[in-house]
């Protein structure tokens, strides 16, 4: 073998290994809207961690255990899910792999939205919105109880930049990146996405219930397609 092969097949050899030593599993998610993490979530419910242990949980195609935290938890209000109280949390044993740290000892309460498991569990990962309850707005809180329900037939659709467009009467453009850098802005803390009677959707700005007039109006603006938010400030 020369001397050419033999280099070329040490190059390849390292960047095998290297692929081989890289960690393979990363957590990597989209930022949704509040109201969207709410639609999508099988259950959302307001809780303190009491504890945590590491759990088997079955094992892979290779036969090696896999590992779960298991936090058991006070559930204090349940704002969407299952009629039994959830009493024990599962997520993933590290952050690389989506695992949801939580402070335990029942002192700090959280929204937690995730995904049924039944008999009193659920799922969760650092896709899911989980956030320390004293961080949420007023609206924020009001709106888990019946006004985020009211949008989930609709699409709320980021704006990573500008420009960008709505493509049908059912969306709403969330700008928070574009206007504050953050997807923690004010439409995810003040606004919420609302079907209309016309079928049609827009921003509703407020804690209170939407007015029937804000559903009833159908607004031309929305059809024509708009590059900006449709934004409705409540009276």
């Amino acid at each position: 073998m020369g001397a050419a092969a033999r280099s070329l097949r040490l190059v390849l050899g390292l960047l095998l290994l290297g692929t081989l030593l890289r960690p393979t599993d990363a957590c990597s998610c989209s930022p949704v809207h509040p109201q969207q993490a709410f639609c999508n979530a099988d259950v959302v419910i307001r809780a303190k961690a009491v504890s945590e242990k590491e759990v088997d949980s079955g094992n892979d195609i290779y036969g090696n255990p896999i590992k779960r935290i298991q936090y058991e938890i006070k559930q204090i209000k349940m704002f969407k899910g299952p009629d039994k109280d959830i009493e024990f949390i599962y997520t993933a044993p590290s952050s690389a792999v989506c695992g949801v740290s939580l402070d335990i000892g029942g002192k700090k309460e959280y929204l937690i939205a995730g995904k049924a498991e039944g008999n009193g569990k659920m799922h969760i990962t650092l896709c899911d919105f989980i956030v320390p309850w004293d961080t949420l707005s007023t609206t924020q809180k009001k709106s888990l109880n019946h006004r985020y329900q009211m949008g989930c037939e609709c699409k709320i659709t980021r704006c990573p930049m500008i420009p960008c467009y709505i493509s049908s009467p059912d969306e709403c453009l969330w700008m928070d990146w574009v206007t504050e850098k953050s997807i923690n802005g004010h439409q995810a803390k003040f606004f919420a996405c609302i079907k209309r009677s016309d079928g049609s959707c827009a921003w509703y700005r407020g804690a209170a219930p939407p007015k029937q007039e804000f559903l009833d109006i159908e607004d031309p603006f929305l059809h024509r397609g708009s590059s900006g938010p449709r934004v409705e400030m409540a009276r």
